[in-house]
């Protein structure tokens, strides 16, 4: 069952024009609306690509359906999408949320860093592993996410990579979001451009030595599940698909399937056409 929206706080920036709503759990969440600019395939693309990211272990937020009513539109006349200079107005129903990593009046959320700081993020190795995951999934949009400062086993509860003292330290996080553009977002399809899914900062990817940075992530897809393809297609809710883009949809996972051997490939083209992003990689 959705979660039912609760409290407006405030239109978030970006080119689908996401709204930042609590919800009857308690929680907040990023809430892409349904008539967003950029499609209704966007926010099935952010369902599955959520799935996939949770089945690698790469932190990513928690997603949940998040119902608006009409009564909640109406008493939040600022909830809606900008065109030109004319709002037009959330359709009442269910839409996807992103949950936000806390409360908004408490937790400090950054999308850009310093380079000083950005260094010390404490899972820095999970560039490399997302740029695995978009080349995969043919994301066509640049690498988004955010920082903000948690405990490791919060963010990563299935990592293995640290001992217990040091996963219950505090520190700066990345958490991988927005991910209306994988699988070309309304296309369904896979242009497979080097430069698509990279991060603007090259200094993610400093640590990188060679394949055994990538070597994990690439074993994961090399095995992942049709089961979780199954699950998601199950979750994502009848008003968001038709039974004709429900089979193109079940198409494109079976496309998926097939180019997890081909992704060992795309990363070394990223690699030949900017080796300025992996400075160490000998």
């Amino acid at each position: 069952m959705p979660v039912i929206a609760t409290r407006w706080l405030r239109p978030m920036r970006g080119g689908s024009q996401t709204h930042l709503i609590q919800a009857s759990d308690g929680h907040h969440y990023v809430v892409k609306l349904t008539n967003n600019p950029q499609g209704l395939r966007t926010l099935i693309n952010e369902w599955v690509a959520q799935r996939i990211l949770t089945h690698l272990r790469i932190p990513c937020p928690e997603v949940e359906v998040v119902s608006i009513e009409g009564e909640f539109i109406e008493a939040n006349p600022k909830l809606g999408i900008l065109r030109g200079q004319s709002l037009t107005p959330a359709v009442a129903g269910w839409h996807f949320g992103s949950r936000f990593p806390g409360d908004p009046g408490m937790i400090a959320v950054y999308d850009v860093l310093p380079d000083i700081q950005l260094l010390t993020c404490r899972n820095l190795h999970h560039f490399a592993a997302v740029l695995a995951f978009d080349k995969w999934t043919g994301n066509a949009d640049s690498r988004q996410c955010v920082f903000y400062r948690a405990k490791l086993a919060e963010v990563l509860p299935n990592e293995d990579l640290y001992p217990a003292p040091e996963a219950m330290m505090r520190g700066l996080v990345a958490s991988m979001i927005d991910h209306g553009y994988c699988f070309n977002g309304i296309y369904w399809d896979f242009p497979d451009a080097p430069g698509y899914g990279l991060f603007y900062r090259a200094e993610v990817h400093r640590k990188v030595r060679g394949w055994t940075d990538f070597e994990p992530w690439i074993e994961r897809i090399r095995s992942f599940p049709e089961s979780v393809f199954d699950k998601a297609l199950h979750e994502i809710p009848r008003a968001w698909l038709d039974a004709a883009e429900r089979d193109e949809l079940v198409a494109l996972f079976e496309k998926l399937l097939r180019r997890r051997s081909k992704v060992p490939d795309l990363i070394e083209a990223v690699k030949d056409r900017y080796p300025e992003r992996f400075p160490n990689w000998r």
